[in-house]
């Protein structure tokens, strides 16, 4: 019998499909969203753009635009937007875009949700790589004062800034302007765009795909679910049956795994060699190998497969394109696939501790970013590959 999927794992639909009201509060004026954008690369990472792997694109730029109306769009960077000066919307030169992964549950507030996944896009002006670098969800940070909200500013670790921005009627679309602001003060990096992802959502996109190809470093006990009668629970749910249980267990080595596996695998932390980090390379790895598996199995040139994905993808992402359209994107990225996706690791895969619960980026890492300012990543990869994710 096959395994059912949990049912909490879907995601908490009233945060995602409400916008909060004053939704451009922001302080500053940016091109306001037109017609559904972006949506080839939304399907497989949340707006982390391998849909635009040189596959035809099916069907003309109405339908296309017709079968991304469920993805919300909402302004998620506020003033952390390039500027004209930056490039602004111009997408001749590098690309770069904030990917938000909240973890969120059906019976969490809205406002009360910290992102707990910080991902980093770079695409150089070449448009034929891409590359993930994830922030540790412990990094201390000065998160600047939040008007919005009424937030006064404070240090803090970086995942707090999602909170921050949040509460207080910000909803998701002031927790990600506020993450924006503190990232591009911390590492000097404005932003194209952005994207919520919420990995409960994720599921249904792994699900429409089918599986995807996971390889665990190490067996994995899952801390959040258990399998009850042969189906996999929540834990908290689990406890009330009262039936016996059996730990979820994600085996070493690689497999097909459903979306609720996937899903269960990339959030786990505890019993990983390095924790933390540890859980990032999984993430990145998800995300890679749901964009080889969306570009290799012919789902993007498949029309009715492709509506399965777009239309489990308005479930589980929220989108800041600036105004670019759909189809100038994907002809600009059409050099990139998921074979061209390299992940990288910040502070040499490693806890960096200041000391007081917190952790702070590396010379390194700093480095690496200053790189991503210039479009001189590749050549920083270059002459330091250890910064390479070994993860497939």
């Amino acid at each position: 019998m096959p395994v059912q999927s949990p049912s909490l794992l879907e995601p908490p639909r009233a945060s995602v499909a409400q916008p909060p009201s004053g939704a451009d509060g922001h302080g500053k004026s940016r091109s306001r969203r037109k017609d559904p954008l972006w949506a080839r690369l939304t399907v497989i990472l949340g707006a982390a753009l391998m849909m635009t792997s040189g596959v035809a694109i099916v069907g003309s730029k109405a339908v296309i635009s017709q079968a991304t109306g469920s993805i919300s769009q909402q302004n998620l960077l506020g003033g952390a937007g390039k500027t004209s000066a930056e490039g602004g919307s111009d997408l001749k030169g590098p690309i770069d875009m904030l990917l938000l992964g909240v973890d969120a549950r059906e019976r969490w507030a809205a406002d009360d949700v910290r992102a707990d996944s910080i991902i980093v896009l770079h695409i150089p002006a070449t448009h034929d790589q891409a590359y993930l670098i994830s922030i540790p969800r412990d990094t201390e940070a000065r998160i600047p004062a939040f008007e919005q909200t009424r937030y006064p500013g404070g240090v803090g670790k970086i995942n707090a800034a999602f909170q921050a921005g949040a509460q207080n009627g910000g909803g998701w679309e002031g927790g990600a302007q506020l993450m924006a602001q503190t990232l591009k003060a911390m590492t000097g990096v404005s932003f194209d765009g952005a994207a919520i992802i919420n990995f409960g959502g994720f599921k249904n996109v792994i699900d429409a795909l089918g599986s995807v190809r996971i390889c665990p470093k190490q067996d994995v006990t899952s801390i959040h679910m258990s399998y009850v009668d042969g189906k996999p629970m929540w834990n908290a749910d689990a406890k009330k049956t009262g039936k016996p249980r059996t730990p979820v267990v994600h085996k070493k080595g690689c497999q097909e795994m459903e979306g609720w596996a996937a899903l269960d695998f990339s959030r786990q932390r505890y019993g990983l060699k390095n924790s933390d980090y540890d859980r990032q390379q999984n993430q990145q790895q998800l995300i890679k190998a749901m964009a080889k598996k969306a570009t290799q199995d012919g789902s993007l040139t498949n029309p009715v497969k492709l509506n399965q994905l777009v239309k489990a993808a308005g479930k589980a992402f929220i989108l800041d394109t600036g105004g670019v359209p759909v189809e100038d994107f994907v002809f600009t990225m059409r050099g990139v696939t998921g074979n061209e996706l390299i992940m990288l690791k910040t502070n040499g895969g490693t806890y960096n501790a200041k000391g007081n619960g917190t952790e702070a980026l590396s010379e390194q890492t700093l480095e690496m970013f200053q790189a991503i300012r210039k479009d001189e990543l590749a050549e920083f990869v270059f002459h330091n590959p250890e910064v390479i994710s070994s993860r497939k």
